[in-house]
């Protein structure tokens, strides 16, 4: 499935773009574990590693990692890049159900 197919595969979608060598990144695994456990399958969450998907990461100007999108009906709605709060990243999924 190409990064297109993944936006547009449901109404509302949550991706993250993050790296292995990436202790952000590996502080958010099990932040964004639980949030794909709440969201319990409403929304469903892709996650990219940056290094194996430059050409996407590139195409939505993603410059750091980790970076979230959320895309409703194909479009992207919001953009964060850095640590977030889970309570925080569930909400703003939640806003756009």
């Amino acid at each position: 499935m190409d990064y297109r197919d993944v936006t547009n595969s449901s109404k509302v979608v949550l991706v993250e773009f993050y790296a292995t060598w990436c202790p952000h990144c590996r502080k958010m695994m099990p932040v964004v574990e639980q949030v794909k456990e709440l969201l319990d399958g409403r929304v469903p969450v892709y996650q990219f590693d940056i290094d194996k998907n430059r050409e996407a990461a590139d195409a939505v100007g993603v410059e750091s990692v980790p970076t979230f999108i959320i895309y409703r009906d194909g479009e992207m709605v919001w953009k964060h890049s850095g640590e977030i709060d889970g309570e925080v990243l569930l909400s703003r999924v939640e806003t756009f159900c």
